[in-house]
C-alpha cells in the first residue's frame, strides 16, 4: 500500500507537491520528503496536526517530546507510524513549518494505492516555489504593506453604542464616577 499526499501553501499560490510514502513510514520520515520536496533545512521546530474536514486541529504530531503528563496523549514523529493516525482518504493535515508566525502547508491524503509497496518516499510532483521557510514578524508586516486591518479586524462591526454599558466595564473602577461618555481625550 501507498500513501499519496498532496500540499499546497496558502502563500504561494502555484505551489503543489506530492508526495508517495510508506504508510508504515514514521511522521518522521514525512517530515524530511516535505523539507527535502521544498528545499527547507532540519533546522526549525515543526509539528503535523491531523484535523477534521474544516481544518480544524486535532491532533499534534511535535518533532520533541513536549509534554511529560502520561495522562495526556502525545504523540512525537519518529515514534508515529502514519497509518497509526491516518487510514483514510482525504484525511486532512497541517503541517507547521515555521512556528514563530503559525504558517503551514495544508496536507491531504489524495489517494491509497492498493497493490503495491513502497520504502521510504518519493516527491512525485513538484510545482511552483516553496513560500520562505522562516519571516520574521517585521518582514511578515512590511511584506503585506498592512497587517491587514480590515473593518473585520476586531470583529462584526454591527454593534450598537447602546448596547454598552454606560457606566463603563461592569463594577471596574466604579469609584471614579466618570461613565466613558464623559471623559475626553
Amino acid at each position: 500500500m501507498i500513501y499519496r499526499f498532496t500540499i499546497i501553501s496558502d502563500e504561494v499560490d502555484d505551489f503543489v507537491r506530492e508526495i508517495q510514502i510508506d504508510p508504515e513510514a514514521t511522521f518522521y520520515d514525512f517530515h524530511e520528503a516535505i523539507l527535502k520536496s521544498a528545499g527547507y533545512t532540519d533546522d526549525q521546530m515543526t509539528s503535523f496536526f491531523i484535523c477534521d474536514d474544516d481544518w480544524e486541529k486535532e491532533k499534534e504530531i511535535t518533532l520533541e517530546e513536549m509534554d511529560d503528563n502520561p495522562e495526556m496523549d502525545s504523540w512525537v514523529m519518529k515514534e508515529t507510524v502514519l497509518s497509526e493516525l491516518i487510514e483514510d482518504e482525504k484525511q486532512k493535515l497541517l503541517y507547521v513549518f515555521d512556528y514563530m508566525t503559525e504558517r503551514c502547508f495544508f496536507i491531504e491524503l489524495s489517494e491509497i494505492i492498493t497493490g503495491k509497496d513502497m520504502k521510504g518516499s518519493k516527491c512525485t510532483k513538484k510545482t511552483g516555489e516553496a513560500p520562505k521557510q522562516t519571516i520574521d514578524f517585521e518582514e511578515m508586516a512590511a511584506g503585506s504593506g498592512s497587517l491587514d486591518l480590515d473593518e473585520n479586524f476586531y470583529g462584526d462591526q454591527d454593534f450598537d453604542m447602546e448596547d454598552f454599558d454606560k457606566e463603563g466595564f461592569g463594577g471596574l473602577d466604579e469609584g471614579a464616577g466618570a461613565s466613558y461618555e464623559e471623559e475626553k481625550y
